[in-house]
C-alpha cells in the first residue's frame, strides 16, 4: 500500500537532552534498583520467573511410542533441518527393524544437497545475467549462495535423487560439524564464478556459459569430497550390519536409492512422501498455497510450497500425528523467550515488565514478520503432548532437538502452547491428516513471495 511522503525535517538529537536523561532516569529508586540489579549478570537468569517451570513441564500424556535414539547433534553447523528430517525418518526403520538406537547419514544428504545448491544457485545466475549485478534479487542470491538451512521441499528433492544411508556407512567429519570454514570457503569460490558467469552471458554465447559452469561444478564437487570425503555413490550398493534389540544380528546390501525406497513407500508411516508442509502465516490469506520466488536446491525439483492455515488447523494436525504415533518436523524462530539450559521456552518465562518496563511482546505475529523481527530460524521434531483432561486442548508440547543431551531433558525441550501460537511457523504432516477442504489449496495457483521474504528463510 502506497502512501503519501510526510514532509517533516529531519531532527538530530539534542545533546543536552541526552546527555541529561542517564541521570535523570536513574533519579527514581525503581529505576535505580533495576540497573543495579540488570549491570551485574546475565538479564534473563535475574529476571526469570521461579514459578514458571517448577511444575515439571517435561511430564506429557501424549507422546509418540518410538521418538528415536540417541538424541542427536548438529554440533557447529546449520544442519537443523536435516537432523529433523533424519530423526523423523529413522522412527520407521527402528520400529521396522527392531533397534535399540540408530541414526540416518546426515552428512551423506548434507553433501548432495551442497553440490546442488552450488548448481541451483549458478543457474539462478545465469537466469538474472540481464540484470544489474545491484538489483535487489541478484544481491540477495550473492548473500549466501551456499546456506547451510533448508525446508523440507528440499528433503524431499534429496531423497527421492540421492536416497539415504545408514551414518554409520557415512559419518560426519569435522567439517560437516564445524562448516563454517567450509560453507565460506565455497560461497567465495560461488560468487567469483557467478561474476565470470554473468560477463560469458553478456556476450550470448549459451555453449560457452554451459561449459564454463560444468567446470566451475567440477571444482565444487572437488572441493566438496576434499571437506567432507566422498559419499556413497546412489546407485550403488553398501553394506551395512547391525543388531536389534535382541542381539541379532543382520547385514543389509542396498544402494542409497533402494534403502530410501523401503521406508517412504510406506503411507502408513508418514515418511518423506505425501507429506505436506502447513505454515502460519497471518499477513496471508486462510488456505492459500504460498511459495518462493528461486528458492530450491534441485534444479527441477519440486519447488518449496507450503500452505498457509490457522493455528488451530496447524494444532489439531500436529495432534492427530503425535496421537498416531507420528513424530513431526516442524520450523520455528527459536531465539525467543526460551532458556537453553531448563529446555523451556515460554512467553512468561521471563519478567521484561519488571525490569525494563516494557514487553518483547508488543507487535502481532503479523508485524513481527513484516519488520523482519521473526522468521524461521531452527527446525527440530515434535514427539509428545501433554492434553488438558477437560477440554482436549494442548497445554504444553514435547520436541527433541539436534543439540546434544545437555538441555532440557535429557536434548529434550519443552514449548507451551502459548509459545506455539507465536513463534512456530510451519509443521510438516502427512495428507491424511488434513481436511479435504485444506488440501485443496495444491491445486491452488501459489502466492509467490519474493527471495527475501520470511517464509523464505532456511531453517
Amino acid at each position: 500500500m502506497s502512501s503519501q511522503k510526510l514532509s517533516r525535517p529531519s531532527e538530530p538529537l539534542v545533546l543536552e537532552e541526552v546527555g541529561a536523561q542517564g541521570a535523570e532516569f536513574l533519579s527514581d529508586m525503581t529505576n535505580r534498583l533495576r540497573s543495579l540489579a540488570l549491570t551485574k549478570g546475565d538479564p534473563n537468569e535475574v529476571l526469570m520467573k521461579i514459578g514458571s517451570y517448577v511444575d515439571n513441564p517435561h511430564v506429557f500424556n501424549t507422546k509418540v511410542p518410538v521418538d528415536g535414539s540417541p538424541v542427536t547433534a548438529q554440533k557447529a553447523s546449520g544442519r537443523c533441518w536435516i537432523f529433523a528430517a533424519t530423526n523423523v525418518m529413522r522412527v520407521p526403520i527402528m520400529k521396522r527393524d527392531n533397534l535399540e538406537s540408530f541414526e540416518l547419514s546426515q552428512m551423506y544428504l548434507y553433501y548432495w544437497d551442497k553440490l546442488e545448491k552450488a548448481n541451483y544457485f549458478l543457474e539462478q545466475i545465469i537466469d538474472t545475467a540481464d540484470s544489474d549485478i545491484g538489483d535487489r534479487l541478484v544481491q540477495r542470491l550473492l548473500l549466501e549462495p551456499m546456506a547451510d538451512g533448508g525446508q523440507w521441499d528440499m528433503i524431499y528433492n534429496l531423497v527421492e535423487k540421492y536416497g539415504i544411508v545408514p551414518q554409520a556407512v557415512y559419518p560426519d567429519t569435522w567439517n560437516a560439524r564445524n562448516s563454517r570454514l567450509m560453507r565460506g570457503f565455497l560461497q567465495t569460490k560461488l560468487r567469483e564464478f557467478a561474476v565470470i558467469l554473468r560477463k560469458l552471458a553478456a556476450e550470448g554465447d549459451a555453449a560457452a556459459v554451459s561449459a564454463k559452469k560444468t567446470e566451475q561444478m567440477k571444482q565444487i564437487q572437488d572441493l566438496l569430497t576434499t571437506f567432507m570425503g566422498a559419499p556413497p555413490k546412489p546407485t550403488e550398493k553398501f553394506h551395512w550390519q547391525y543388531a536389534n534389540k535382541d542381539k541379532k544380528v543382520f547385514e543389509v546390501h542396498s544402494t542409497p536409492i533402494d534403502f530410501a525406497k523401503a521406508i517412504t513407500t510406506a503411507d502408513t508411516e508418514c515418511v518423506v512422501n505425501d507429506m505436506v508442509s502447513l505454515v502460519h502465516d497471518p499477513r496471508n490469506e486462510t488456505n492459500a498455497l504460498l511459495t518462493v520466488d528461486r528458492l530450491g536446491n534441485v534444479v527441477g525439483g519440486r519447488p518449496v510450497q507450503y500452505i498457509n492455515v490457522d493455528m488451530e488447523t496447524l494444532k489439531t494436525a500436529c495432534v492427530d500425528m503425535i496421537k498416531a504415533g507420528h513424530p513431526i518436523f516442524f520450523g520455528v524462530d527459536f531465539g525467543k523467550f526460551r532458556h537453553k539450559d531448563l529446555g523451556v521456552m515460554d512467553l512468561d518465562i521471563y519478567d521484561y515488565q519488571a525490569g525494563f518496563g516494557t514487553t518483547l511482546l508488543e507487535q502481532s505475529k503479523a508485524d513481527r514478520l513484516r519488520a523482519g523481527e521473526s522468521s524461521m530460524t531452527h527446525a527440530m521434531i515434535l514427539t509428545g503432548v501433554h492434553l488438558d483432561e477437560t477440554t482436549g486442548k494442548p497445554l504444553r508440547w514435547r520436541i527433541q532437538n539436534s543439540h546434544g543431551s545437555e538441555s532440557g531433558d535429557k536434548g529434550h525441550l519443552v514449548m507451551t502452547d502459548a509459545w506455539m501460537d507465536q513463534f512456530m511457523y510451519q509443521a510438516v504432516v502427512n495428507t491424511k491428516f488434513i481436511s479435504d477442504n485444506v488440501k485443496a489449496a495444491l491445486d491452488k495457483e501459489p502466492v509467490v513471495l519474493p527471495l527475501w521474504d520470511p517464509m523464505g528463510s532456511l531453517a
